[in-house]
């Protein structure tokens, strides 16, 4: 049901930053609560984001805008703000990421404009950020079964596969904890990228940035749940963001830890993903994101066929590939 009153403030708090006349059109909304909506007079545009305070709160997104913009990330300037009642008037970077823009032909160039930024951004102090501790990584783990197998396929879990659940997490957490720690933005992926025809990419998405594993956002970029590439290609993708890194600590990592790192990581954003794409169908209505679960999982399996350590983890995925597909019928 439309919210009358969300959509009267909007307008009125439009009209206020920028003038009687202004129209608002969706721009596009997230997995959140939060909406965006492209505020035109004239020719010129800008965003105004719409973020309930009863769910969300602006003030990271305007801290952690201010942090990047100093590091030199091309973050949207936050032009006004209204804190108490959720909206923020923001650069517009237009209508194309880099999900729409990517290409065989143009991924090379792409990738290295967002290795790049991402260097930047993993060399940003973050050492007040909230950690991406055991408990965190752990109850996103937890996602998968909760909301995918219980929600989705609506299959009862028992002891036995609580037992290698909690192994596999063991696992996944102490392959993340034993990495270099680092500023994560960990949304970093093709849609919240925005191609831009200078100063490429705009970077979104960025609020809940964390001080966390250096592999979370190269892995979400090259293993994007969105967009796939052939394995060796992202291997090579990943092993080249590792050997031009700038940070010693990084940079001396052999090939064969860091490709460790990198599969395990995956394993982790990616069993988080599948389980927030099933929550966003169940809780919040928004079924689109049911289609990118077979690529996100496939991502998984790659893996596991490389990691004799993950063998239950590749018995439970083709179990559950066949019952996605029966659900979706």
């Amino acid at each position: 049901m439309r919210d009358v009153s969300r959509e009267h403030l909007r307008q009125t708090q439009a009209e206020q930053w920028l003038g009687a006349g202004v129209q608002l059109a969706s721009a596009s909304a997230d997995a959140s609560f939060r909406s965006y909506w492209r505020a035109q007079r004239g020719d010129e545009t800008w965003i105004l984001m719409d973020a309930p305070p009863a769910q969300e709160d602006c003030r990271p997104f305007v801290a952690i805008a201010e942090r990047l913009k100093q590091a030199g990330i091309h973050a949207p300037a936050v032009y006004e703000q209204n804190l108490d009642d959720g909206f923020l008037l923001l650069e517009d970077f237009g209508h194309t990421d880099y999900l729409q823009k990517l290409t065989p032909d143009n991924a090379e160039s792409l990738y290295a404009d967002a290795f790049a930024a991402l260097y930047r951004i993993q060399q940003i102090d973050a050492a007040d950020l909230e950690p991406y501790d055991e408990k965190r990584l752990r109850t996103e783990i937890q996602l998968f079964p909760e909301w995918l197998l219980g929600g989705h396929l609506r299959w009862k879990l028992d002891r036995a596969f609580y037992r290698h659940w909690s192994a596999l997490g063991d696992t996944l957490v102490d392959a993340a904890l034993s990495q270099p720690q680092v500023f994560v933005h960990r949304d970093y992926h093709s849609r919240n990228l925005m191609w831009l025809s200078s100063d490429n990419p705009g970077v979104l998405d960025f609020q809940d940035a964390v001080l966390g594993p250096v592999t979370y956002d190269p892995v979400s970029l090259m293993r994007d749940c969105y967009i796939a590439w052939p394995g060796k290609q992202t291997d090579a993708w990943l092993e080249q963001f590792r050997s031009e890194h700038p940070l010693p600590e990084v940079q001396s990592v052999d090939t064969s830890t860091w490709q460790h790192w990198c599969d395990l990581m995956g394993v982790q954003r990616h069993l988080k993903a599948a389980g927030i794409f099933c929550r966003l169908n169940i809780r919040d209505g928004k079924s689109g994101y049911l289609k990118d679960i077979p690529r996100t999982l496939s991502h998984i399996s790659t893996v596991c066929e490389r990691h004799p350590s993950l063998e239950w983890l590749q018995q439970l995925l083709i179990e559950v590939g066949p019952a996605l597909e029966e659900r979706s019928v």
